[in-house]
């Protein structure tokens, strides 16, 4: 259940609020939302805005998975407040990858980061392999149910595409 269903009488202001009680023990939370009819799930960090850096946003991924993916990037960026950068490749443990693509229109996405800090917030979007090792913008991409749609231009600063 979410934090909203296990309070049904809150209002989205008391849902802030909470929020805004894990980021101060934390430095950021993490807004789920899970897949429906139309569109795949997706999440992304609050709170990393709070620190001048972007936030982060993953598509396509069950909830429990990139739950633990953001949590672990932002665990990074928060500590090291260095995030990574558009077309960066990180290779993460257990030798998956993947490729960080700059979020063009982060208001359109998180809404909740938006309500929090305001809509000049800028997000960075952890892009993944299939289980063959083919992107999205890949010939042959199998992205189950919904895809993982890319939320922004591939950039390349300081590497080719292939690097």
């Amino acid at each position: 259940m979410c934090w909203q269903c296990d309070n049904p009488e809150a209002t989205y202001g008391d849902y802030l609020d909470h929020l805004d009680g894990i980021i101060a023990k934390c430095g950021w939370a993490v807004q789920c939302i899970r897949r429906d009819k139309l569109y795949p799930p997706w999440a992304y960090t609050v709170g990393l805005s709070a620190q001048d850096e972007p936030e982060l946003v993953i598509t396509g991924l069950h909830h429990k998975k990139a739950h633990r993916l953001l949590n672990s990037i932002a665990h990074t960026v928060f500590e090291t407040s260095f995030a990574p950068e558009p077309g960066q490749r990180i290779t993460m443990h257990g030798g998956s990858v993947i490729e960080i693509v700059e979020v063009a229109e982060p208001t359109a996405h998180l809404h909740t980061a938006v309500n929090m800090y305001g809509p000049y917030i800028a997000a960075i979007q952890l892009v993944y392999t299939d289980d063959r090792g083919h992107w999205p913008w890949d010939v042959g991409y199998r992205g189950g149910n919904g895809g993982q749609p890319v939320l922004g231009p591939r950039g390349f600063p300081g590497a080719s595409p292939d690097s």
